[in-house]
């Protein structure tokens, strides 16, 4: 295979030649046909999130199912698959349908090894090379997976441009669709319009919230969230919360912060109603600290923390692409593509804000 490899933090990537080690039970090798460039990945390169290196990153990979490991039934050679996040399936947390949180998480998704310590990966010398990550590392031509988080799609389906149902636009229609579960007419906010947030902002058009208010400094993503379903967008200022509660007459039902930023978390919390909830999911690494006013939490408003949209992907991935297919989640908006030899520019542009979400087509 061909592997974008992250060899030190801060480092550019080195597109080699790597081999798959020998697949275990339940895992299966995809030919990957399309991956996004998601900002945890870019956590990871700029040191963030720390990971052992040499790594190959991605973990919003689309493809097709080229080999399954011993044991493996769920899935067959020639299989359509998107990948996600990966769960033991067998703790407390997953057996209650919570697989988001599985108490494996962290050494199943982050820590670039088989629980075993083997790798998946090894270069030309037979040395290995960091994998697994969120069970998949997908900036490759292929990719190891497994059974827990490769989710059957139709054949039919635009394969390679929907690997970023796995993470981004999971975890922000994730946080409307399993976390809110808005009624039709109720208000909802969103700050930070990148694929989270504006996956956030569709979810909430297709359950019928009104109004819709998307929160961001740039102006093309502002008209784009207006295209996707918000009702008003607004670029961030110091009283904008105070604006919002104005106009909505009380404050919005529901919100997601998308930035992870200590000052647009507390400003998505001020903008809401009594009661209202507010849910966050931009990261910025583990160390993150914020400060909010208790007093406005004792008036019943509350501030969550949420991981990949509390989805079980198995569940969630299959709901999206019927949205899709059905006109309410039109997530291929946000898309650009890119040769997977211009991964560097993907990612620059990524980080401009030029692009919402780029996908490199191995």
């Amino acid at each position: 295979m061909r592997a974008a490899v992250l060899n030190e933090v801060g480092g550019d990537l080195s597109i080699v030649e790597l081999t798959a080690t020998d697949l275990v039970a339940g895992e299966v090798l995809i030919k990957v046909h399309g991956v996004g460039v998601c900002h945890t990945d870019l956590t990871v390169i700029d040191g963030a999130l720390a990971q052992q290196t040499p790594i190959v990153l991605g973990h919003e990979g689309s493809g097709v199912v080229e080999a399954v490991g011993p044991g493996v039934t769920e899935l067959a050679v020639g299989d359509h698959v998107v990948c996600s996040f990966t769960s033991c399936g067998q703790c407390k947390r997953c057996a209650a349908g919570a697989p988001a949180y599985c108490t494996r998480f962290a050494l199943l998704n982050y820590a670039g090894v088989r629980p075993d310590g083997s790798t998946t990966l090894a270069d030309r010398d037979g040395s290995p090379v960091h994998g697994s990550w969120f069970g998949q590392s997908s900036w490759a031509t292929h990719a190891v997976a497994s059974v827990a988080n490769a989710v059957k799609v139709d054949d039919a389906l635009p394969l390679a441009t929907l690997g970023p149902l796995g993470c981004g636009l999971l975890t922000g229609a994730g946080a409307v669709v399993n976390v809110h579960r808005p009624k039709p007419g109720q208000s909802y906010g969103v700050w930070g319009l990148g694929p989270v947030g504006l996956a956030a902002i569709m979810a909430a058009k297709a359950s019928g919230c009104d109004p819709i208010i998307g929160v961001d400094p740039n102006p093309a993503r502002r008209e784009l969230a207006l295209e996707l379903g918000a009702t008003a967008v607004h670029e961030p200022s110091d009283d904008l919360a105070k604006d919002i509660v104005r106009e909505t007459r009380g404050g919005l039902d529901f919100t997601v912060e998308a930035v992870g930023a200590a000052p647009v978390i507390r400003q998505a919390l001020m903008a809401l109603a009594s009661p209202g909830s507010c849910v966050t999911v931009g990261f910025r690494g583990p160390k993150n600290p914020v400060d909010v006013n208790q007093g406005h939490l004792l008036q019943g408003r509350s501030l969550r923390g949420v991981i990949e949209g509390d989805a079980d992907p198995h569940e969630l991935i299959p709901r999206l692409v019927q949205m899709w297919a059905d006109g309410r989640f039109p997530f291929d908006k946000l898309i650009t593509t890119y040769a997977f030899d211009d991964i560097g520019t993907a990612i620059a542009d990524f980080r401009a804000g030029s692009v919402v979400k780029p996908v490199l087509l191995p």
